[in-house]
């Protein structure tokens, strides 16, 4: 799902990786066809708005179903969006809750989600109706295409569908605590994710988005996790806190290994990597072997 930040901007790798289309396949378009004017950055870098990665989606979408960038480009805005739109909803499960969504009727959307529960369990809910919805919602969003209120209407429905998912019936393996940055309100994805490491067999304390660092740390202290997991959507709000960062690996029981996801990442990779944190949710470590004990506040 792309953050529903107005002032957010991705670099080339980034909307290589969003849409699908290979860095050289971005740049081609843009030199034959101009489908997008990115900015250039101080070091020549192009820069792209949130409105046109979601415009690149929508035609990479109908691309991948046959059709051509020359034609395509011949085509109004608006109609190439209605049409990807179409591609991406026709004969799925997610017409019907983008529906409800536009018609802000919660209580459809609700009750829809319900049926797909009752379906399925809780990864194949995130991973086959949850994420695909979200990647809908936020190319729209970004588009202009969907009211802010339809926007957070659906968010405040999904997140309490996936928090009460989480909740539910916890494992008693290791600690793994969660939350999103101070700043940090996209919470779907991580949702998902964490869905994901519960059914591995952590036992996920999520403390929700926007979280001070410091009682984020005073927390570990409370629950000694063996990993500190965070998300990011803004590369440049992870920037402004790479001071904060910096400290937070020595406020946390000895062992604690931090972990930082998400879009936000952006260039600060090696920035972090040297102050101890991890990146991405793949540098999470193995779980313990069966049987090995425990000592709260150590790592794995």
């Amino acid at each position: 799902m792309i953050a529903a930040t107005s002032n957010r901007s991705y670099e080339i790798h980034e909307v290589a990786e969003l849409t699908g289309l290979a860095a050289a396949r971005l740049r081609a378009w843009e030199r034959r066809y101009a489908v997008v004017r990115p900015t250039r950055q101080a070091n020549r870098y192009r820069s792209y708005t949130v409105e046109q990665v979601a415009l690149l989606r929508a035609l990479a979408r109908l691309c991948e179903a046959g059709e051509r960038i020359g034609d395509l480009v011949r085509e109004s805005r608006d109609t190439v969006i209605a049409r990807a739109e179409g591609r991406a909803t026709d004969h799925s499960p997610l017409s019907l809750l983008l529906e409800a969504v536009k018609r802000l009727d919660r209580g459809r959307l609700t009750h829809l989600l319900d049926q797909h529960r009752r379906r399925l369990d809780p990864l194949r809910l995130g991973r086959e109706i949850i994420l695909p919805l979200g990647e809908v919602i936020g190319d729209l969003w970004a588009l202009g295409k969907l009211s802010v209120a339809a926007e957070h209407m659906a968010s405040e429905v999904v997140v309490q569908r996936l928090k009460a998912e989480l909740a539910a019936a916890t494992p008693a393996g290791p600690v793994l605590q969660a939350a999103c940055l101070p700043g940090e309100h996209h919470e779907w994805g991580f949702l998902v994710m964490l869905l994901e490491l519960k059914a591995s067999g952590w036992q996920v304390e999520y403390l929700g988005p926007d979280l001070p660092l410091s009682d984020l740390a005073d927390a570990a202290w409370t629950t000694g996790p063996q990993v500190l997991a965070l998300s990011a959507a803004d590369p440049a709000n992870v920037e402004a806190r790479l001071p904060e960062l910096r400290r937070l690996p020595r406020l946390l029981p000895p062992g604690t290994v931090v972990v930082l996801g998400g879009q936000g990442i952006g260039g600060a990779g090696a920035k972090l990597r040297r102050v101890g944190i991890r990146v991405g949710v793949e540098s999470i470590p193995a779980l313990p072997t069966p049987g090995t004990p425990r000592i709260a506040g150590r790592g794995v």
